[in-house]
Formats: structure tokens, C-alpha cells, sequence
């Protein structure tokens, strides 16, 4: 038998107590523990980038995240970013004025890094966008409008 771990997660400002074990990936504890199914399990590897979430500011992939190694750090997932009255986040509001997604299974991911993206002062041309996006997959092609949202969200956060 396993022995479990207590855990203080604090997710898009609340704090969680959890009681996980310790091989528990960030991506699981959301999913299954707390019911945050916004971040998706992809490909549960690292290389498609649907599970992308923020620890203090940075993205990070929470399929090669353990939960503990998150403890005493914030996390946001896509739940977090829209305001509490419900207003988006310019990226969000970007991704749905310019269609960039289809099925919708990556968008949370491409969402998560296109915010990082341009925090990180990376969105200064489309080449540049589409580099720093490049470790996000999108199996139905919508990789146009993503660049496009990204410079829209990019000019409007500036602004």
C-alpha cells in the first residue's frame, strides 16, 4: 500500500488541502482531486502541451509536474483567468474573436501558453509567436488563428 502525502496546493488563489501520493502528478491532483478538468491530459508525456498550467507566473507542464512539488507556490489553471465577475481574459476573448480553435481540446493549453507568451514579451511578431507557442499541438490545424489571437491579445494587453 501506498502511503499518502498531505499537500497544500494554492489554485487560482484558493488554498486546498489534499492528502495525494507522492508520485501524483500536478495535472491528476487538478483533475481528479479537486474536479479542475480545464487542463487536459493529452498525451500524459510533455509533448503536446494541453496540460499547460502557470506555477508562480512560469508555464509548466502539469503531466511532468509532480503535486507536491507545487506545494506553497501559486498555480493558475485556465479556470483561473477570467476575472471573478466573469469578464475573459484578453487572451481568452482573443481566442474566441478569431476562431482559434475547433475542437477545443488543446485551446486551454495554447490559452495558458499564449498568456505566458506574452508575459514573457514574446509575441513581438507571428515567427516569434508561433516559436514560443511551438511546444503547444493543435491536431486540427487552427495554428493561423492561434497567431492571430496571440497578436491581438499581445496588442491589447500593451494597451
Amino acid at each position: 500500500m501506498t502511503s499518502k502525502t498531505p499537500i497544500q496546493l494554492h489554485i487560482n488563489g484558493h488554498r486546498h488541502e489534499l492528502e495525494v501520493e507522492p508520485r501524483v502528478t500536478l495535472l491528476d491532483a487538478l483533475r481528479d482531486h479537486l474536479g479542475l478538468t480545464g487542463t487536459k491530459k493529452g498525451c500524459d508525456q510533455g509533448q503536446c502541451g494541453a496540460c499547460t498550467v502557470h506555477i508562480d507566473g512560469q508555464r509548466v507542464l502539469a503531466c511532468l509536474t509532480l503535486a507536491c512539488q507545487a506545494e506553497g507556490r501559486a498555480v493558475t489553471s485556465i479556470e483561473g483567468l477570467a476575472q471573478d465577475d466573469g469578464t475573459l481574459h484578453a487572451v481568452q476573448a482573443a481566442f474566441l474573436e478569431q476562431d482559434a480553435f475547433q475542437c477545443g481540446y488543446c485551446t486551454p493549453g495554447q490559452i495558458m501558453s499564449a498568456v505566458a507568451c506574452i508575459r514573457e514579451g514574446h509575441a513581438g511578431s507571428d515567427d516569434e509567436i508561433r516559436e514560443y507557442m511551438a511546444g503547444n499541438l493543435c491536431r486540427c490545424g487552427a495554428y493561423p488563428h492561434i497567431v492571430a489571437a496571440v497578436r491581438q491579445a499581445a496588442l491589447e494587453v500593451a494597451s
